[in-house]
């Protein structure tokens, strides 16, 4: 019995080879279009589509396999019933359906692109080929990854037919690439119809694996992670690991929360994280500088730690980053020089971002028990004008400049938050305590002398002066706060009482 396979695809990779390859085992191939086109410039024998349907690409190619010829083909269950009724309307069996769809994904993210150009980069008659093989899977192979081919011509040619769990395997995946799609699809049509409006009635997230993961936090939790469709440039999924052992699920935590904090600022700037906080964190005039004053906030909390750069690694900020035991770096790149010297630690896991400021989410998410939170990344930033100063004195200069340092890196520490930091270096950091004043402590011991002198950084108010009474003891001159507390006042006078200057920001960096 004649065979037939409909092949339809927009990324034509490896598809003159598969349609080969089907013609020496006897089948007989439909296209239409570029595919056609692209199968009969390369002398393999197809028929169009309207050889079959009797009836034109119309609408400018917008209806081309849109008929009953097509779809009853690829339908039909190989019943008794079922085969009478294609009998009686001429209706050949479609055993095989190769389709990928229209570059609406590419197209989109075109710079300057149309409403027009997007919708026109819509495929209807794709999708439609795709649920209907997929939905027919008993009896229809469905591929939409040239990544198969080779599979499925091996199988046709030891077996004769395509085995029904690859079947399956393939209807699976070719409903996550339609869902994939039409996702992408009301994602871009949300966003042009009401930009302003971040929170559809449907939440769409869709994701393609990245890679599996040994494990999740722990050994017995299995994980993976995937690449959102709309990740933008200059984010963690869009870096590539240049050398390094596989990456775990702790790693790419750790590495997304440290180059999320280096990208807060415009002047060169390192963070190391440890769990997620930052344990040194430090700007200056170049990469290097920057790096060591990093380290030498703590050094002992920075061993197995990652390490994020928002300049490029060159070889002197290589060579130094080899002295330490340490889990990965992140950078926009890594210079030639520093990739030679940084191979001599092959375990070293280095991922290069790509320049550019944007690397961050529009919004972020968060699995709960049966659903998931949403919300607007905190993208919010201070300016010196906009801090109202509540004390008696003033900030100086040099401690504005500190206290914003602080603020920016609090922004990046964990619930209740406090940064110490002088000369733009963190010298404490008090991350996820149960009371602020308990995280006040933390970072205020850590600082230790260096405290003398120093700015101090909440990332919420004060709900009693204790916070402020601890910082006045241990030397700190300057405090920035968000304010909003019914205890304001206490904390005001507490800082006056010791000299201290005290600005409030208006706003609130909690980090859960």
């Amino acid at each position: 019995m004649q065979r037939h396979a409909l092949i339809s695809v927009s990324d034509k990779t490896g598809v003159v080879d598969l349609a080969r390859g089907l013609v020496e085992l006897g089948w007989k191939i439909f296209s239409s279009g570029g595919t056609a086109r692209t199968l009969a410039a390369a002398g393999v024998p197809v028929a169009e589509v309207a050889e079959l349907t009797g009836f034109p690409e119309m609408l400018g190619g917008r209806v081309k396999t849109l008929h009953p010829k097509v779809h009853g083909g690829i339908l039909a269950k190989r019943t008794p019933e079922h085969l009478a009724q294609l009998s009686v309307h001429n209706i050949p069996l479609i055993d095989l359906v190769v389709v990928n769809l229209y570059p609406f994904r590419e197209t989109v993210a075109k710079e300057g692109v149309t409403l027009e150009e997007a919708v026109e980069n819509i495929d209807i008659g794709g999708p439609a080929l795709v649920r209907a093989a997929a939905k027919n899977f008993a009896y229809v192979t469905v591929v939409v990854n040239p990544a198969h081919y080779t599979e499925i011509l091996n199988q046709l040619k030891t077996r004769g037919e395509v085995d029904a769990t690859t079947r399956q395997e393939l209807a699976v995946e070719a409903f996550a690439h339609t869902a994939a799609y039409d996702a992408a699809v009301a994602s871009y049509l949300q966003k042009v119809a009401a930009p302003a409006r971040s929170f559809p009635q449907n939440f769409i997230l869709a994701g393609t694996k990245a890679q599996d993961l040994r494990y999740g936090e722990n050994p017995h939790q299995r994980a993976a992670f995937y690449r959102l469709q709309q990740a933008p440039a200059g984010s963690l999924a869009a870096a590539r690991q240049l050398q390094g052992k596989e990456l775990s699920y702790n790693n790419l935590q750790d590495l997304d929360a440290a180059f999320r904090l280096v990208r807060e600022f415009v002047e060169p700037a390192v963070a190391i994280i440890k769990h997620t906080n930052p344990c040194g964190v430090a700007v200056a005039g170049d990469a290097l500088t920057a790096y060591r004053r990093a380290l030498a906030a703590d050094p002992v909390s920075a061993f197995g730690g990652i390490v994020a750069f928002n300049r490029p690694v060159d070889g002197e900020a290589a060579a130094e980053l080899g002295k330490i035991f340490l889990e990965a770096v992140i950078a926009p790149y890594f210079t030639p020089e520093a990739l030679e010297i940084l191979a001599a630690k092959p375990n070293l896991r280095l991922l290069a971002a790509g320049e550019g400021r944007q690397g961050g989410m529009e919004l972020e998410i968060r699995s709960v028990g049966g659903g998931f939170l949403v919300q607007e990344a905190d993208k919010a930033k201070i300016t010196p004008e906009e801090l109202k100063t509540v004390t008696k004195r003033r900030p100086e200069p040099d401690e504005i400049e500190d206290l914003l340092f602080a603020w920016r890196v609090a922004k990046h520490v964990k619930s209740n938050a406090i940064v110490v930091a002088r000369g733009g270096v963190t010298v404490g950091v008090g991350a996820g305590q149960m009371s602020r004043v308990g995280a006040a402590r933390i970072a205020l011991a850590q600082a230790g002398e260096k405290a003398r002198g120093a700015v101090l950084a909440s990332d919420a108010f004060f709900p009693f002066p204790d916070t402020v009474e601890e910082a006045a003891a241990a030397g700190i001159k300057a405090i920035i706060q968000p304010g909003g507390s019914v205890r304001d006042a206490d904390s005001i006078a507490a800082a006056d009482a010791a000299g201290i200057a005290m600005v409030f920001t208006g706003l609130r960096h909690f980090k859960h």
